[in-house]
């Protein structure tokens, strides 16, 4: 999948990544109950991320995540890197950390990145 979610696909895909396997009517209901969504706007919604290939769905209208939370993380994370910061992981970092408290297993954290990266 390489086509970017929406807001709207993003919150069907927390559902779906949280439940795992849900039929479009428990899927609706789960959308009613966190944003008040009617049913018609959760399957127009899922019906779009079929078509992008981030929804697998089968009969009768069972869905499931076909992409993973860690590879749309990814790849979003990407587009914005590339796109305010020239593509440059450092400038990012540095500029989402700047003005910010880090906590010691932040930091720990960090580091252990950056190490696993060398």
């Amino acid at each position: 999948m390489s086509t970017k979610l929406t807001d709207a696909e993003l919150k069907v895909m927390d559902v779906l990544w949280e439940e795992g396997e849900l039929s479009a009517v428990e899927l609706a209901k789960k959308m009613n109950a966190r944003i008040g969504w009617a049913r018609n706007t959760t399957y127009t919604v899922a019906k779009k991320l079929v078509e992008k290939g981030a929804v697998k769905r089968r009969d009768p209208f069972i869905c499931r995540a076909a992409v993973s939370r860690k590879s749309v993380q990814r790849e979003e994370a990407t587009e914005l890197i590339d796109k305010l910061f020239d593509g440059s992981a450092e400038l990012f970092l540095s500029a989402y950390v700047s003005g910010k408290k880090l906590s010691s297993d932040e930091i720990d954290g960090l580091r252990r990145i950056v190490e696993k990266l060398k």
